[in-house]
């Protein structure tokens, strides 16, 4: 197809799509830090919480009612098996949507919700691809019509709509726009209209990294499947570009731009800090690009900025994951392997030398058999943070590796021996979430104790827990410290309990 067939499709959709939803607004983004206007397209608004449904309800619109007689059947990891059963529903017409067998419980609960008794879901296989053969085998089989989700052209001229409203709305021209590519529905169509009212506009493609199909297919001159799928922003996790897709893509794309998984948690983050949204990772890459690319200073003071806020439907498990690895403004989250001179009060010490603009929100250690030793400490700082932490740990001779990526540290895993614990006690410590709060306990009990066991993460409540374990010289020691942990309760901290012997029995083995 070429982009006037494209931008045809588009005006033909304007006449079905509003039968099912009506359009989503524009929402200027408050970012104080930043000297350009930051724009959002809230299709996350929209009937099904993402922008799929115009182009699910714009394929099976077009149809004539014999075709829909035959039954409706699509692939879908979650939000184009929404607009089918929306559209199944509003057309009064049968749909059955293959997903795979992982497809996040929000997602299936909300097919089921929108189509009603006119879906059916079947679970196939573990991933898209394989719902997707599924589904076209199905079909011949039964002489169903298969809706693709990005692909077919009346579909991709539903997703257009998104730009039409927003030409529409007034608030253009935009010099920029930051799409999330996923199968390249969604940004082509919008290119393709974009560019023909406002030339000037650059669209920048945005994808994850270990799911760059569409960057892939243009390096190659051609769709080509990727080996190795990302699927954390599962709403994008498409392994290979569609033909016509790629066509449009391939013409009207200015750039493409990759985003990590943590970037993307940090444009979580400012979504919900500046408009209380709260997307799905993929709804978030477009504001993740955008401040990738201020950083960089491609974005140039007075612009005005889009992106589309595609998509929040989201597990809730997925916001534990997702909060751990955001950053805060402009400052971002790093796990570094700090090495520390054994004994009483050195981590202690460390802590305290910190940049006071620092916020640690995890520490990972376990008393092992070396001299020096090595806690994994979580921080959520700027780059001056980091380089002043550098300069700190150079003057001790020492230097901090980053294990932000390693398995060990993501897994929490925490080594330590525990034959090297002489006389050891392992408490349960809960204090106020503030500055300093924490640091008060540890300076107090430091005089009677070295550490040998440290278990803190960081939950986003007003109260810190901690899994705390001391080593004492002698059990006189030992009984000190607990009376004097005791007579703190209701000052420093808000509470000190010893763990339970069956915790104990697997902490000390």
């Amino acid at each position: 197809m070429d982009q006037e067939q494209l931008f045809q499709e588009i005006l033909m959709a304007r006449q079905r799509v509003y039968a099912a939803g009506e359009p989503t607004p524009l929402q200027k983004l408050e970012i104080a830090e930043y000297d350009c206007e930051v724009w959002a397209k809230r299709e996350d608004l929209g009937p099904i919480k993402a922008y799929k449904w115009r182009g699910a309800f714009n394929a099976m619109a077009a149809l004539e009612p014999e075709q829909r007689a035959k039954g409706i059947v699509a692939a879908s990891a979650g939000n184009h098996g929404q607009g089918i059963a929306l559209g199944a529903r509003k057309l009064g017409c049968q749909a059955i949507v293959f997903m795979p067998v992982s497809t996040p419980e929000v997602k299936q609960n909300e097919v089921k919700r929108h189509g009603g008794d006119n879906v059916e879901i079947r679970l196939i296989g573990d991933s898209y691809d394989e719902a997707g053969l599924a589904a076209r085998e199905y079909c011949e089989e039964a002489g169903a019509v298969y809706i693709h989700p990005y692909n077919d052209p009346v579909t991709m001229g539903g997703q257009g709509t998104v730009a039409d409203e927003i030409v529409m709305s007034g608030k253009g021209p935009f010099d920029r726009v930051y799409i999330a590519v996923g199968g390249g529905g969604l940004a082509s169509s919008v290119s393709c209209w974009l560019k023909r009212y406002w030339p000037e506009c650059k669209i920048i493609g945005v994808e994850g990294e270990g799911q760059a199909s569409m960057k892939a297919a243009i390096e190659a001159g051609e769709p080509v499947e990727l080996e190795y799928l990302d699927v954390f922003c599962d709403g994008t996790a498409v392994r290979k570009v569609g033909d016509n897709t790629f066509k449009i893509c391939n013409e009207l794309l200015d750039e493409i731009v990759t985003v990590t998984n943590d970037e993307v948690c940090h444009g979580v983050r400012r979504l919900w800090e500046t408009v209380r949204a709260i997307p799905e990772p993929s709804g978030a890459m477009g504001i993740a690009a955008i401040a990738k690319d201020y950083a960089a200073g491609k974005i140039k003071s007075g612009e005005k900025v889009l992106t589309i806020i595609c998509g929040a439907n989201m597990d809730f498990a997925q916001l534990a994951n997702i909060s751990r690895r955001a950053g805060i403004g402009s400052r971002h989250r790093r796990f570094l392997r700090v090495p520390i001179p054994e004994g009483k009060g050195s981590l202690l010490q460390f802590l305290k030398e910190l940049p006071e603009e620092v916020n640690i929100v995890d520490l990972q250690y376990g008393r092992v058999g070396t001299e020096a030793q090595y806690p994994v400490i979580g921080m959520i700082g700027s780059e001056a943070d980091y380089t002043a932490i550098d300069t700190l740990l150079e003057k001790r001779g020492a230097k901090a590796a980053d294990v932000s990526t390693e398995e060990v540290v993501g897994y929490r895993i925490i080594n330590y021996d525990p034959e090297l614990f002489t006389c050891p006690l392992f408490v349960n410590v809960e204090f106020p979430e503030r500055a300093g709060a924490f640091e008060q306990f540890m300076g107090k009990v430091s005089e009677f104790s070295s550490l040998c066991y440290f278990n803190y993460e960081y939950s986003g409540e007003r109260v810190g827990r901690a899994l705390v374990g001391m080593d004492f010289e002698n059990e006189d020691a030992k009984d000190r410290c607990r009376e004097l942990m005791n007579g703190m309760i209701g000052a420093d901290i808000r509470d000190v309990r010893q763990v339970s012997d069956a915790t104990l029995k697997r902490l000390l083995g």
